[in-house]
C-alpha cells in the first residue's frame, strides 16, 4: 500500500516527520507529500493563495531540503510532489512552474468555479437550482480540461462537489461518461480518495456511478489518504486497502513513478 497525497506543513498539514512516522506505523510502503500550490495570476485565486499560504512556489526548495532529511530516516519510501489548483487559463503558468520544479509527480485539482471555491457550501446555498446545474456543468468542463491538458500525472478527488450539500448528487452519467472519455484518452490518472470517506458524508472519491464509467473505460487508478494529520493516515490507508480489495482494483503508481 501507497499513499501518494498526503500534506505537510507546507501547506495545510503537519510537520513531515511526524506525518512519515504515522505512514510507517500505517505499514505503508511509500507516502507522498503533494503540498498545495496556487500561482494563478487571477484575482480570486491569489487571494486564495494569501489566506491560505499556498505558496509551494516558493518554498519547495526548502520543503526538498526537509524531505531529503527525513528520507535518510525513514524506512519507507517518501516522494515530493505537489497539488496544483488546475484552472484553463492558468495552464501556462502551472507548466512552467512543474518544468522549472521537477518533482517526483504532479498532482491537479479543481478547487474553484467562477472564482469560487467549490468545497464551500455557503458559496451555492442561495443559488436556484438552474444556476447550480450550470456550476456542475463547469466543473466537469475544467475536469475535462485538465486531464486534456495531460499537465498533471494525478487528478485527485475528480468528483470535489460531492463534498458539498449544494452541489452533491447534481452530477449526471453524461458528465461522468464525458470524463472518463477524457481520462481514457490522456495519461493523467484519477485518484481514489479516502479524505472524506470516514466523516459524516462518507464521501469516497470518485462515487460509485463516476468510478463505474472509469472502470468501464479501463482507466487505470491510483490513490491518496489526502491526509493532513498523522492520526488520519492509518484508518484512511485502512480504509482504502479494504475498499480495493472488495471492489477488485489494483491502484497504479503515478505515471512520473513507473
Amino acid at each position: 500500500m501507497r499513499d501518494y497525497h498526503v500534506h505537510s506543513n507546507y501547506s495545510d498539514g503537519r510537520f513531515l516527520p511526524a506525518m512519515v512516522r504515522a505512514a510507517s506505523d500505517a505499514g505503508l510502503d511509500a507516502v507522498g507529500f503533494a503540498d498545495h500550490c496556487t500561482i494563478s495570476a487571477r484575482a480570486e485565486p491569489r487571494a486564495i493563495r494569501a489566506k491560505l499560504g499556498f505558496n509551494l512556489d516558493r518554498t519547495y526548495e526548502r520543503r526538498r531540503q526537509g524531505i531529503e532529511q527525513v528520507r535518510a530516516d525513514a524506512d519507507i519510501d517518501v516522494y515530493d510532489a505537489v497539488e496544483m489548483d488546475y484552472a484553463p487559463a492558468d495552464e501556462e503558468r502551472i507548466a512552467g512552474f512543474l518544468d522549472e520544479a521537477g518533482f517526483d509527480y504532479a498532482v491537479g485539482s479543481v478547487h474553484e468555479v467562477r472564482g469560487l471555491n467549490v468545497q464551500n457550501p455557503a458559496n451555492f446555498r442561495g443559488m436556484a437550482d438552474a444556476e447550480r446545474d450550470a456550476v456542475v456543468d463547469e466543473y466537469f468542463d475544467a475536469l475535462v480540461a485538465l486531464a486534456e491538458s495531460e499537465l498533471f500525472d494525478v487528478a485527485a478527488h475528480p468528483d470535489l462537489i460531492e463534498r458539498v450539500p449544494p452541489l452533491r448528487g447534481r452530477a449526471t452519467a453524461d458528465h461522468y461518461r464525458r470524463a472518463a472519455r477524457a481520462f481514457a484518452d490522456s495519461p493523467t490518472v484519477p485518484e481514489i480518495n479516502a479524505g472524506r470517506a470516514l466523516r459524516d458524508e462518507s464521501v469516497v472519491h470518485p462515487e460509485s456511478a463516476f468510478l463505474d464509467a472509469l472502470r468501464d473505460r479501463d482507466v487505470s487508478l491510483t490513490v491518496g489518504t489526502d491526509s493532513h494529520m498523522p492520526g488520519e493516515i492509518g484508518e484512511r490507508a485502512a480504509f482504502l486497502d479494504d475498499f480495493l480489495a472488495e471492489r477488485g482494483i489494483d491502484p497504479v503508481a503515478p505515471p512520473a513513478l513507473r
